[in-house]
């Protein structure tokens, strides 16, 4: 009987076991180079992600300070507009722009200045002063008419639009008690807040507008 004599393997190191023959160090470098594009580009989207994220909503808010005809105007044009765009709006009164959305005066259970800041503020849109040309109150009757002959819509039927079109309108309660003013004078619909209520619609708007 005869003998074979078994010849051992050659052991395999471990960066032949690591890559196949063949590869050069160039398919190697490039590779890795591959992978690390692959990341930066993965880091890329993510914080594309978070940039939409944190971008504002197609949102107006707007700030209705002034208690002028004209003013109130365009600011009821422009939210007007912007909701029939299909964007949200947020109108802000305060102050004399509570005008725009008072309805009557009352008086009862009130003290003497809050009564005096009652009065001096007009119920409700059709009552307004302009800001130019106010003419010892002529004026509002003059653009009223001109406004009228031209089919320009007026500030009554502005608000009204503006509801139809379910414009925010949110009423300052800070400014409504100094100028002594209740909820029972105001329009129907309205919403009530303070600074707190604007900052939060205004920090998610792309257009913020005081007038």
């Amino acid at each position: 009987m005869s003998h074979s004599t078994l010849t051992p393997c050659p052991a395999i190191s471990s960066d032949e076991s690591a890559d196949p023959p063949g590869r050069s160090e160039a398919a190697l470098d490039f590779e890795r180079r591959f992978g690390e594009i692959e990341e930066l580009l993965a880091n890329a989207v993510h914080l594309s992600q978070q940039a939409n994220d944190a971008a504002p909503a197609d949102r107006a808010t707007i700030v209705a300070f002034s208690g002028d005809m004209d003013k109130l105007m365009a600011a009821f044009i422009i939210a007007t507009g912007a909701a029939a765009m299909g964007m949200e709006v947020c109108l802000f009164f305060t102050f004399w722009g509570l005008a725009a959305v008072k309805k009557q005066t009352l008086y009862r259970g009130k003290g003497i200045l809050e009564r005096l800041m009652a009065a001096m503020l007009p119920s409700g849109p059709h009552r307004l002063s302009t800001s130019k040309m106010n003419f010892l109150g002529a004026g509002p009757t003059f653009f009223k008419t001109v406004m009228r002959r031209k089919n320009v819509t007026s500030l009554p039927e502005l608000v009204e639009l503006a509801q139809e079109l379910d414009v925010k309108m949110v009423a300052c309660e800070m400014s409504m008690g100094v100028m002594g003013v209740t909820r029972e004078e105001m329009i129907e619909g309205l919403e009530y807040g303070g600074v707190a209520a604007y900052l939060g619609d205004a920090a998610q708007s792309k257009v913020t507008l005081f007038i």
